[in-house]
């Protein structure tokens, strides 16, 4: 019921005036069935963005951060995620992984359509980044088609940081479905993984346009964080 009220009467009319979204591909998104809709992640406004275009209801596995948070603001962040439908996902480990995957093999095994960000974080600067597999391995071990899917115009509506979005016109786009039934049987082998999760990042590449980096966003957001850590320890001095 909440979902219904955010989606047709609160979030859903306030998204399309603020955003104005443009939407592209739409008829390659299934009217009924299972599917893994994998799209590229460049602002938190995502998550309510896509989910109130579409016809279906959509559920996303979201960071398992959303629903920790201290204080007032974070119950009410997880309150809020969680009367959406949506899933906390712990992003540490190996074992939590494998949580993932079958929290999303869950929602597709009950005909849904499950949304899934490859790359596993937001881009910090608006660069398609190297996809983590486990958006391969939900596809085939649930045998179901991935739509990619590339949000437009996010980033500069609503970057990293920043709370109250900017007044800017967005395009969703979504690709047709991409068939892995080929790989059937074959969702253990970590060389078949990877084609396909490299597949799927191609795909969203295609629409997106983005300028795209071969290594995991959060390395490269550590590498960064690291960076400015030394920078502040041991800053240059002047030359005299």
């Amino acid at each position: 019921m909440f979902y219904r009220l955010l989606k047709y009467v609160i979030l859903g009319p306030l998204l399309r005036l603020v955003f104005r979204p443009r939407i592209e591909g739409l008829e390659h998104v299934p009217e009924s069935g299972a599917a893994i809709v994998a799209g590229n992640h460049l602002s938190f406004s995502d998550h309510f963005l896509m989910p109130a275009i579409l016809k279906r209801r959509i559920t996303f596995l979201a960071k398992a951060e959303y629903f920790t948070g201290p204080g007032i603001k974070g119950r009410l962040t997880a309150a809020f995620f969680r009367s959406a439908g949506q899933i906390p996902v712990d992003r540490s480990g190996k074992e939590a992984g494998r949580a993932a995957i079958r929290e999303g093999l869950g929602v597709l095994s009950k005909g849904e359509l499950l949304g899934i960000y490859p790359e596993g974080t937001r881009s910090h600067d608006g660069r398609l980044y190297k996809g983590k597999v486990g958006v391969a391995a939900m596809a085939l071990k649930g045998q179901v088609p991935v739509i990619p899917c590339a949000m437009i115009g996010t980033f500069e509506a609503q970057p990293p940081g920043q709370v109250i979005p900017n007044l800017h016109r967005v395009t969703i786009r979504f690709g047709e479905p991409l068939d892995f039934s080929r790989y059937a049987g074959m969702d253990g082998e970590k060389a078949i993984l990877r084609a396909v999760t490299d597949e799927i990042i191609y795909a969203i590449l295609g629409l997106s346009g983005q300028e795209y980096v071969d290594k995991y966003a959060a390395d490269v957001k550590a590498e960064a964080e690291a960076a400015k850590e030394k920078a502040r320890k041991f800053p240059r001095m002047p030359l005299s």
